[in-house]
């Protein structure tokens, strides 16, 4: 029955290998639960405001730096 199954895996095609391995790997994934998503989801968020707001401020800041070196107003 060994030798059986080692001509399975043999015949098996590359698409097959993909699925079949990736099927693996999923199983032995740790998936949050619902409430740690939410609260990731959050801080993601969060962080993606607070970098909106600094980025915002540097070009600001920028604009008016080259705005006083080349005395254009």
């Amino acid at each position: 029955m060994a030798e059986k199954e080692k001509k399975a895996r043999r015949t098996e095609n590359a698409a097959q290998k993909y699925w079949r391995e990736t099927t693996g790997e999923l199983r032995k994934v740790s998936w949050p639960t619902w409430p740690e998503a939410w609260r990731l989801t959050q801080l993601v968020l969060l962080v993606m405001v607070v970098m909106g707001i600094f980025l915002g401020l540097m070009d600001l800041l920028g604009r008016e730096v080259v705005t006083l070196l080349i005395g254009a107003k």
